[in-house]
C-alpha cells in the first residue's frame, strides 16, 4: 500500500569497534522482500550516526547508499523483485556510493519452504569482510582500501527490511572477535 515509504531501517543504538563477529536468528514468514544488513556506519567524516547535522534518513535506500553516511551493506534476503528470485545472490556494498564489491550464493529458500532459524554470522575484521548461513560460506571479501576509500572500522548495525516481507529475527549478539 505504501511502496518505497513501507520499508524500514532499525539501528542498533551502540557503536561497535572493528574486530566483530555478528549473529542473528532469521526466519522469513512472508514474500515478496529484501533484506539486508548495515554496518560499520558513520557519517561520511567520522561522526555518530545519530548526529543531528546528518540528513534526516527515512527509509529510502539512496539515503543511505548515496546520503551523508559511510557504511557497508550485506542483502542476504533478495526476494523482493523477479530478477531476485529468479537468481538469488547475496551482495556487498560499500557505501557511500553504489559498489558492489563482492556477491555469493543465497541458500535461503523461500518463506514458504523455510525451515528456520537460519543462523546468520557476520565477521568484519579491518579489511575482511566473511559472511556465512549455518555454517555455510557465502561471501569472503578484503577490501584494498584504495579503489572506494579507505577501509571503514566501528560504527553502527542496523537491519533493513523491503516491504511487504514479513520476516522474525531472534538472538541478535555482536562479540569482539576473538584472536590467537
Amino acid at each position: 500500500q505504501y511502496g518505497d515509504d513501507a520499508h524500514f531501517v532499525y539501528w542498533c543504538p551502540e557503536t561497535f569497534p572493528d574486530g566483530i563477529v555478528v549473529k542473528w536468528d532469521f526466519h522469513p514468514v512472508r514474500e515478496p522482500g529484501l533484506c539486508m544488513i548495515f554496518f560499520a556506519a558513520t557519517g561520511i567524516n567520522g561522526e555518530d550516526l545519530f548526529d543531528g547535522e546528518l540528513a534526516e534518513r527515512t527509509g529510502k535506500y539512496p539515503q543511505y547508499h548515496s546520503g551523508d553516511i559511510n557504511t557497508l551493506h550485506l542483502s542476504y534476503f533478495r526476494h523482493k523483485h523477479a530478477d531476485e528470485r529468479a537468481f538469488r545472490t547475496c551482495n556487498l556494498r560499500k557505501s557511500r556510493g553504489f559498489h558492489l564489491v563482492c556477491e555469493g550464493a543465497d541458500p535461503l529458500p523461500p518463506a514458504d519452504d523455510a525451515l528456520p532459524p537460519y543462523r546468520m554470522k557476520l565477521i568484519k575484521d579491518g579489511a575482511c569482510v566473511h559472511f556465512s548461513i549455518n555454517g555455510l560460506p557465502i561471501l569472503e571479501w578484503t577490501d584494498d582500501g584504495r579503489r572506494f576509500g579507505p577501509v571503514y572500522g566501528g560504527g553502527k548495525i542496523g537491519f533493513r527490511q523491503m516491504a511487504p516481507l514479513k520476516a522474525a529475527y531472534a538472538n541478535f549478539e555482536v562479540r569482539r572477535l576473538l584472536r590467537g
